[in-house]
């Protein structure tokens, strides 16, 4: 486990084996923070045969409008109940530019950009969706649970053609009452009207990630590596 200590948001890393050929960049919720989603690592019981870095970044600590102002780690404000109504636009693409430069590290260590999976909880996972879906190069997919794709008025103008295929995992719970399911549904309509290729799962749950979930997670990831698969001698794209 490796603190990173450089001018990128800090995180916690953790390598399943040495020389990494694929890397998971995730991204906690409102008020967690990297170590909150540490436990994946082993819960996911990923194939060990295909070496994996897990990036789990902080958010940086800032006043959040919908808990009276409290400083706490967040990728963007957030202002009322109502997430299509006002949102943080400065926070949501200064985190978007945080988060690039992640993948561009992880680019710059050796890993292709194809093999670059973003996943995130609640705003965590609707970063990972903001990001993956208008990041420039192919990305391996998306993990986005208990979450919403934000500015989505802005959405059609801005996604990356080349992420037109981009593999896309979404589950929720459907009892959540922090940010309703029928936000998540709305998301991934609009999603599968532009065709995008999504994987979606409801579970009876709250606000929370549950072990079925993992498992399926884990079953997407490993089918997802193995269809996408690129050779370490490939060209970088």
């Amino acid at each position: 486990m490796i603190a990173n200590t450089t001018n990128f948001l800090p995180a916690v890393e953790i390598e399943t084996n040495p020389s990494p050929i694929y890397a998971i960049i995730w991204l906690h919720g409102l008020g967690a923070d990297g170590n909150d989603f540490v436990p994946i690592v082993n819960e996911l019981e990923l194939l060990t045969e295909k070496p994996i870095r897990f990036v789990f970044p902080h958010a940086p600590e800032r006043p959040v409008s919908i808990n009276n102002g409290y400083i706490l780690r967040a990728w963007y404000d957030i202002f009322s109940s109502d997430f299509s109504y006002h949102q943080d636009e400065l926070g949501i693409r200064g985190s978007q530019v945080a988060i690039t430069a992640l993948i561009e590290r992880e680019m710059q260590r050796g890993i292709l950009a194809k093999n670059i999976f973003l996943a995130g909880f609640s705003q965590g996972g609707a970063l990972a969706l903001h990001v993956g879906l208008r990041h420039p190069l192919p990305l391996g997919g998306v993990v986005a649970l208990s979450c919403y794709l934000p500015l989505a008025e802005t959405f059609a103008a801005e996604a990356s053609v080349m992420n037109a295929a981009i593999p896309i995992f979404m589950a929720h719970g459907n009892s959540d009452r922090v940010i309703p399911i029928a936000n998540a549904i709305a998301s991934k309509e609009k999603l599968c009207a532009a065709n995008y290729r999504i994987e979606w799962h409801e579970y009876p749950m709250a606000h929370s990630v549950c072990g079925e979930e993992v498992v399926d997670i884990s079953n997407w990831l490993q089918r997802v590596m193995n269809d996408g698969y690129q050779d370490a001698d490939q060209s970088q794209v």
